[in-house]
């Protein structure tokens, strides 16, 4: 087992492009947390409002909560820059439209580092990926690649289960955990027997558990899809 690389720490702006609330608080956030806490600049980006998302719950009120959820969400790792692209949850597909969307958003904000979802068919056999999320990072992807070098961002990494860097969050688990539990409505819907604080410390520990290829700290992974090894 090859040793995972440190993270890259010479940049200033990330921009995270996922395509649902509460996709950055699974894998990312830990990680943000420490880089905001480090004075970097961190912008979510999100295709959807994630409307289709509680079951139950019409979309016309699901989409305004999850927004509302997701902001408080990004505010416990230090995030205030939280953007809705109104793309339709659940039917989220690469389309010139889309990665226009993501072209202007690279442009105008400019990020050294974009990280993004795993853009796999599958996690594991037989553990299919999210359409959404697969379409999404295609689209992302293509958008990366079309634009001319002199603009493009330096990096391109996706949260996926074949990581090539880590980042050492040993002091950001709880933050992270307070992240995830702000998506309460969501949650407690999902698993309404299992109190959100518990779903949440449970997602962030798998999440982050300690790698022995990265020196047996508690870390964020993530597997560079563009940019230098």
């Amino acid at each position: 087992m090859s040793d995972l690389q440190e993270f890259p720490t010479d940049w200033q702006t990330a921009l995270v492009l996922v395509a649902h609330p509460d996709d950055p608080e699974y894998g990312m956030a830990a990680a943000v947390a420490r880089w905001t806490g480090e004075g970097r600049r961190v912008v979510y980006a999100l295709a959807s409002s994630g409307e289709a998302g509680i079951e139950g719950m019409a979309p016309e009120r699901a989409g305004p909560l999850r927004e509302a959820e997701q902001r408080a969400s990004a505010a416990f790792v230090g995030v205030d820059e939280v953007e809705f692209w109104g793309f339709p949850d659940g039917d989220i597909r690469n389309t010139s439209e889309l990665r226009s969307k993501v072209t202007e958003s690279l442009e105008r904000i400019a990020p050294q580092v974009v990280l993004t979802l795993f853009g796999g068919p599958e996690w594991a056999p037989g553990s299919p990926n999210h359409r959404d999320h697969v379409e999404f990072t295609a689209a992302v992807v293509a958008a990366f690649d079309a634009l001319p070098a002199d603009r493009r961002p330096t990096w391109l990494f996706e949260n996926g289960p074949q990581p090539s860097h880590a980042v050492d969050v040993t002091d950001q688990i709880d933050a992270a955990v307070r992240s995830l539990a702000a998506h309460q409505e969501y949650l407690s819907v999902l698993d309404p027997d299992t109190p959100v604080i518990d779903q949440a410390r449970a997602q962030i520990d798998r999440m982050t558990a300690p790698r022995a290829d990265f020196g047996g700290v508690a870390a964020a992974c993530f597997q560079r899809r563009r940019g230098p090894a």
